[in-house]
Formats: C-alpha cells, sequence, structure tokens
C-alpha cells in the first residue's frame, strides 16, 4: 500500500477517523443529524455521500484504546467495505494519531483483505490506491508501508496454508512450496526422509508417520543475519497436516477442521517470512517435523513403545496424542544439533486448552520468567495473548509407565494441556529459555471473512513482535 505525507485540495476518497471523545469536541463542526449515526464507537462507521465524493466516518471507540483496537476497527472497516471502497487516492484524517497508533490502521487495512484463497484483489492492493496522512513524515511512512506488507505476506501465508483442505497440502505438496520459498529467501532448507529419520534415530516422529501412505518430511529452514552476536531463536511448529487421531479415531463430528492441526507450523513460517523481508538482525532455526496422523495397517497402536530422539522410551496409550510426539523430537533435535538463546514450540495441541480458555489466549509453559514476562507483554500488546499456567513436578508422576521411560497422556480426565507440557519438558535437553504455546483455541476460529471457523493467523504478530523487540 503508498502512502504518501501530503494532503491535496481534493479527494474523492476520505476516511475520517474518531475516538467517541474526538467526535463529541468536533461533531458541530459537520451535519448535526449525523449524530443520530454516529458517535465513534468502536467498528461504527457512516458513510456519508455528498457531491465531491465520499467521506467513511470511522468510529474507534474510547481514546483510552489499546493499538491493537485500531487494527481490529481498520480489519473490520477493510472487510466490511470492500465492495464500495475505490482505488484512488485517499485522505485519512485523524489529527490525534501518533506513527505506532497509524501502523497498527495500515495493519487492520490489509489484514483485513484475507480471504481465501488469498489473491490481492481488494482495492487496498491496488496500485492506484494511495493513503495520504500529514502527520507522519515520509521516511516514517515508507518504513511503515515495508514492514506492514511483509507481516501481511507472512500472515496471509499462515491464514492460506491453514485453510487449504487436507487434498491440497499433502506432504509433497508442502515441501515444494517450503522448497521454492526457501530459494526465495534464502533460507537453508534441510529435509529428513523415512530412511533418514531412521539412521538418525528419530523414533517418536516416525511412530506418528508410519502410518502414512506419504514419506516423511522432517524439515529444517534457517534464516541467518549477517549481524555479529545476533541472537538466535529456535522455533519448533506442530505440522500435522491432517489429525484422524489415528487408531484412537476421532469422532466425525467437526472432523473436517483437522485440517487445521499445523497451526504452530503456519505461525513459524510466517515469521520466517517476516524476518527474511525485513532482514531481521537475528538467526531464527525453526524445525517443522511435517506428516499426517492416518489410519493404516501399518498405523501405530495404543500400547506401542517407541524410542525418541534423545533415547527416552514412551508408552502410546492415546495416537490422538501424536502432537507432542514429534514435538518431542522436533525440540529435542534442535536442542541437540544447534546452539539457540530461546527455544519456543507452537502448537495445536489439546482440546482442554480450548476448554479452559476457548479463543481468548493460548496455554503458555515457561521455565524462564524472563521469556515468560515478554511473551505476556507481547501478547497484550498484540492482542495474541498468551496465559502462563504451572508446570509443577507433582504433574510429572502422572505420565509415569509401568513399560517405558513415561506414557503419552496420564489417563486422567484433568488437565491435559499441562500434562503435555511437562511430558515435552522432557525433550528440551535442559534448555533454559524455553516457552511452549497450545494454540488450539486461538488458531483456528471465528472469522469476518469466512462463514465457518477458519485460519486467525494467530502467532505470527506475537512471534513476530515478540523477536523483533527482545532486549
Amino acid at each position: 500500500m503508498k502512502l504518501i505525507n501530503k494532503k491535496n485540495k481534493n479527494y474523492t476518497q476520505v476516511f475520517h477517523l474518531f475516538t467517541e471523545e474526538e467526535w463529541t469536541k468536533s461533531s458541530k463542526n459537520f451535519n448535526k443529524n449525523i449524530s443520530t449515526f454516529f458517535t465513534g464507537k468502536k467498528y461504527e462507521v457512516f458513510i456519508n455521500a455528498h457531491e465531491e465524493g465520499i467521506t467513511y466516518f470511522i468510529g474507534l471507540g474510547k481514546s483510552t484504546l489499546q493499538n491493537f483496537e485500531i487494527q481490529q476497527v481498520a480489519a473490520k472497516f477493510s472487510q466490511t467495505q470492500k465492495e464500495k471502497l475505490h482505488a484512488v487516492p485517499t485522505l485519512a484524517l485523524a489529527d490525534f494519531m501518533n506513527e505506532k497508533q497509524f501502523e497498527e490502521f495500515v495493519k487492520g487495512l490489509l489484514a483485513g483483505t484475507y480471504n481465501y484463497p488469498f489473491e490481492k484483489k481488494h482495492t487496498f492492493w491496488n496500485t492506484k490506491f494511495e493513503l495520504h496522512f500529514e502527520n507522519v513524515s515520509q521516511k516514517k511512512l515508507d518504513h511503515i508501508s515495508q514492514k506492514t506488507e511483509a507481516l501481511i505476506n507472512g500472515q496471509t501465508t499462515c491464514q492460506d496454508w491453514l485453510n487449504k483442505p487436507a487434498n491440497l497440502k499433502k506432504p509433497d505438496i508442502l515441501s515444494a512450496y517450503l522448497k521454492n520459498l526457501a530459494k526465495k529467501y534464502e533460507l537453508k532448507y534441510t529435509v529428513f526422509n523415512r530412511k533418514k529419520c531412521e539412521e538418525l534415530g528419530l523414533g517418536a516422529y516416525l511412530s506418528v508417520n508410519q502410518g502414512s501412505a506419504y514419506d516423511a518430511a522432517f524439515t529444517i529452514l534457517e534464516y541467518k543475519t549477517t549481524v555479529k552476536n545476533a541472537k538466535t531463536f529456535g522455533l519448533v511448529g506442530k505440522c500435522v497436516l491432517f489429525d484422524t487421531g489415528g487408531i484412537s479415531i476421532k469422532s466425525s463430528a467437526n472432523l473436517h477442521y483437522m485440517k487445521s492441526d499445523m497451526g504452530g507450523a503456519t505461525a513459524v513460517l510466517g515469521t520466517l517470512i517476516y524476518a527474511a523481508e525485513m532482514q531481521l538482525p537475528v538467526n531464527i532455526i525453526a524445525v517443522l517435523p511435517i506428516t499426517d496422523n492416518a489410519v493404516s495397517e501399518k498405523a501405530l497402536l495404543p500400547s506401542d513403545v517407541i524410542t525418541a530422539y534423545n533415547g527416552k522410551t514412551i508408552e502410546v496409550l492415546d495416537t490422538d496424542a501424536e502432537g507432542r510426539l514429534i514435538l518431542a523430537d522436533g525440540l529435542s533435535y534442535l536442542s541437540k544439533n544447534y546452539k539457540t538463546d530461546f527455544l519456543i514450540d507452537l502448537a495445536t495441541l489439546t482440546g482442554s486448552s480450548v476448554r479452559m480458555f476457548g479463543d481468548t489466549c493460548a496455554a503458555m509453559f515457561s521455565n524462564n520468567e524472563e521469556l515468560k514476562n515478554n511473551l505476556i507483554k507481547t501478547g497484550d500488546q498484540t492482542n495474541q495473548r498468551v496465559w502462563n499456567l504451572p508446570l509443577w513436578d507433582v504433574w510429572k508422576d502422572d505420565i509415569q509407565s509401568d513399560v517405558a521411560d513415561m506414557k503419552n497422556i496420564s489417563m486422567k480426565p484433568v488437565g491435559d494441556c499441562i500434562i503435555a507440557a511437562k511430558f515435552l519438558e522432557q525433550f528440551i535437553e535442559n534448555h533454559p529459555k524455553w516457552a511452549h504455546l497450545d494454540i488450539a483455541g486461538v488458531a483456528f476460529g471465528s472469522v469476518g471473512y469466512a462463514k465457518e471457523k477458519a485460519a486467525t493467523g494467530f502467532g505470527v504478530q506475537l512471534l513476530v513482535n515478540l523477536i523483533e523487540n527482545y532486549h
């Protein structure tokens, strides 16, 4: 989106933004009848059509609003008005807005252009559309434009892959895409097939993959900066392309939503795209253990005992607790083979986190106060919120097994998201700065652009902001 620091005499399209307080102050300058329809409340839009053109009055709500609320308003405006908007130079009026707030407004305008399958057809992607805003210098507007487009490229990629039906994202299709992406952004790309995984001893990942008709694709993508002494982030994203539950098969109700079981991986993917486009001064090593969880004669059986990459044995009591198995190998492979300052895994992991938080936030577990606090703060700023839950050792008793080092579920009907986190902790190889985000309730849900549940893009803005501002 072209952002320009100027104000012409005549515009046929104007976006006039108001908080409730700003409207109270300035409503007397407008036709008094408008106040019947518009008061500046959040999400309110009044369209004032006149001889010279159209002015959109856009309500932001109370002046105490947080920056992410501006993004929410702009996204909804972008979605709901898309048929009416013109690809012309457009004036944005909002004297009270600072640079950060305007950036959120632009983010929202572009985020609201998403629908599946994503094509840049919305007016806001048309080269004839320009947004003119006087309050921020041209240099800063150029930076906002670059940042926003990089973010939206990452976020829409995340949403598109999550929304794709199962038959359009088989492992070979995703792998081909990742290979091209790596070439485009000069990322180092490594993939291990089943034979290679067997040689390496990635037994927990392979146990899930053994039922699949498709070869294994344990994938590592590396983004490197030229900046010396840069921090290195290790990211692991659960990448189950479709989850039938395996032999412990899921019920058919809402089974079609199980195409969304790669929400952790798509969040990591969006973050990599942003980092590469913005040339962030950090290193990122991303592990995506790609597979589906299928039902077949070769599939993993409840009661099987498997050996993970780090040598620990796992009794599998439930083949639908497969995410933690592939993450276990992802985490220990990353910890043993790379030096990282931070280790973060994201996964659409448990129904328990959904029952606990619905679609309001992700369940977070961390062994590091600083990382924990930074994630909470970043979550509050981006509205991709996380809530910290305990990792007390008392939960470890629940995964003790009679026939192996541990079992993959507790069999108690409580706290499964905590059990899963405690399980994963056994595979971080004592990494001092680890966080696990269970995003099952927030990656896929009610969205303005779709009739059914669909991808929210959760995790991209959270990780991007965390990585960019980690001091």
